[in-house]
């Protein structure tokens, strides 16, 4: 298939709340570096602003990211201030709270409900904005109950920091007990083809049941997680992709899309030309018969 003049639109709308956004988003953990976090090595400063860009020219209007996705060089939400500021009137910037990173880049103690806003603000500084669009909350698996986390991100929604709240690797019973304090728009847990997760199944159904955006993240990293796309294809997969004529992972963000009208999803690459590869899965359209096919090998896996 040709990529080069795809745009974002090709994967239809979804809203966050009360913000319309196309399907196929951004995903910016990638932009730091040839791998998330302090891995890998720090990327070109320069192209990786001309991903921003780029992405932005070919209508991606939702763009996920984080203050603690940095590296020793790069700081994502720096970057993104940077390449887009004074941002677009229809870009959404989603970030998350909840994790912490030092400086040296190790994990430290995640936040604790009183904390949050320092969270927050950081995000705001380092965005340049006065407000937050979405925020989610990652649930750190040492807290088994949220609430008192998200309902300190509800404090600072009524106090106008935040327009909409999300909750992050999280359970259907994590999302009843958010939505029991404030509207949840989004819920974004780890979701890809080659990675059987029954209560993941039940999770993106209860999301479209209530009208809730499911964003699903390493859908292309698979197993190889925050390391990068992985090239661990299966042959239907590959079979698909050839039917197509677009790449495996291309393939792996279309399979995401056609999980339902709620999902969105959010590639990220510090690649221009994976980049533009990345938009143009969203105009991919999937035959029942190739949906049943990875299906099937999906949940044989499992």
């Amino acid at each position: 298939m040709s990529s080069q003049t795809i745009t974002a639109d090709a994967a239809g709308t979804w809203k966050l709340g009360d913000l319309p956004v196309h399907r196929l988003g951004f995903g910016a953990m990638r932009l730091t570096g040839s791998a998330a976090f302090h891995h890998g090595t720090p990327s070109d400063r320069d192209r990786s602003i001309a991903v921003l860009r780029r992405a932005i020219g070919l209508g991606v209007n939702h763009i996920d990211t984080a203050a603690f996705y940095f590296s020793s060089l790069r700081s994502a939400n720096e970057l993104i201030n940077t390449a887009l500021a004074p941002y677009p009137d229809d870009l959404v910037i989603v970030t998350k709270v909840g994790p912490y990173r030092a400086y040296d880049g190790e994990w430290g103690t995640s936040a604790r409900p009183e904390d949050l806003r320092g969270h927050v603000e950081e995000n705001l500084r380092q965005l340049g904005r006065g407000h937050l669009d979405v925020v989610n909350l990652r649930r750190m698996p040492k807290y088994d109950s949220i609430a008192e986390h998200f309902g300190a991100l509800a404090e600072l929604r009524e106090a106008g920091l935040i327009r909409h709240l999300g909750i992050s690797n999280v359970t259907p019973r994590h999302l009843a007990e958010a939505q029991a304090i404030a509207p949840v728009v989004c819920v974004q847990n780890r979701y890809a083809l080659d990675r059987p997760d029954p209560d993941g199944d039940e999770l993106l159904r209860v999301c479209g049941e209530q009208g809730i955006a499911f964003v699903p993240f390493y859908a292309v990293a698979g197993e190889a997680a925050e390391q990068g796309a992985t090239t661990a294809h299966d042959k239907d997969v590959r079979a698909v992709a050839l039917a197509h004529g677009a790449s495996p992972a291309q393939i792996r963000i279309a399979w995401t899309l056609h999980q339902g009208p709620h999902v969105l999803a959010i590639p990220g690459t510090g690649n221009p030309d994976h980049l533009t590869e990345n938009v143009a899965a969203g105009a991919i359209r999937l035959t029942d018969e190739e949906l049943k096919r990875l299906d099937s090998r999906r949940h044989e896996a499992g």
